[in-house]
């Protein structure tokens, strides 16, 4: 698997989440939880959206993303700060977590 890195930030364009320095795709056409862009920092669509664009981008797995999906948001996404940073092996230890708490 190829390490990826995952930052978030706020200036004064908005929301900007990008991978490896790209923007992320945020997967509308897998569910489209909004049309607003990518949030953070509390549960609800925009963390939504940014939780399942994370997954998606990082696992591959399009079911197991959904899946995730809510747990992640709540558990991961919702503690981000203004500015954030995740790697592939952040994403999988958070994930791990996440199926250790079932």
């Amino acid at each position: 698997m190829v390490s990826r890195t995952y930052r978030g930030e706020r200036n004064i364009d908005g929301a900007e989440v990008t991978v490896d320095g790209v923007a992320l795709d945020p997967r509308l056409g897998l569910h489209t939880f909004t049309r607003q862009g990518f949030e953070w920092s509390y549960e609800g669509n925009g963390p939504s959206q940014l939780a399942l664009a994370i997954l998606a981008d990082h696992l591959g797995d399009e079911d197991r993303a959904m899946t995730e999906c809510a747990a992640f948001m709540s558990r991961v996404v919702a503690f981000f700060g203004n500015e954030w940073e995740m790697t592939s092996a952040d994403v999988d230890r958070a994930l791990a977590n996440l199926g250790a708490r079932r």
